[in-house]
């Protein structure tokens, strides 16, 4: 049917390298990959969209700069106000992959649409009055889990030729 993913492609999260190894490309295209992964993303989930990524690949990425000399990372001045990278807010995810050859590190997603948490209602408690005598124990146990749900709404950013 028109429209309606194929299997291929509905369970696969879209890629865009940089263009370098382990490294944004040399400058001063170092930046462009931010915009390409920008145009990849559909236009209904770029108005919640943001970018994700850890604290060193944040350190890498205020250092680049445009044809003109300056850095396209705009800092938040002012408190509760993100950082700004080509438009778009940046959160910072210290579970990303740190930069390497070949690793997802930077993702740009509308995440209430990409992802799914799920919490099994109820905890598991489990009364032990037999392990620490006289004490008893009790063990307690929560099931959360989640996936990506919506592939058209996430693309990650490749650091790879």
């Amino acid at each position: 049917a028109a429209g309606v993913p194929s299997a291929t492609t509905w369970n696969v999260v879209e890629q865009v390298n940089t263009g370098a190894a382990g490294a944004f490309a040399a400058a001063p295209a170092g930046g462009d990959v931010f915009l390409s992964t920008i145009g990849k993303l559909k236009a209904p989930y770029r108005a919640r969209a943001r970018f994700a990524m850890n604290r060193g690949t944040e350190a890498e990425t205020r250092k680049l700069k445009d044809s003109n000399g300056a850095y396209i990372w705009q800092p938040g001045l002012q408190a509760g106000v993100p950082s700004v990278l080509a438009g778009y807010p940046v959160a910072l995810f210290e579970d990303l992959a740190a930069i390497a050859a070949n690793s997802l590190s930077i993702a740009l997603a509308d995440f209430m649409e990409a992802y799914e948490i799920v919490d099994r209602r109820g905890i598991t408690l489990i009364r032990d009055n037999l392990t620490a005598k006289p004490w008893i124990k009790f063990y307690t146990t929560r099931r959360v889990g989640g996936d990506v749900v919506n592939f058209e709404a996430i693309k990650l950013i490749k650091f790879a030729v």
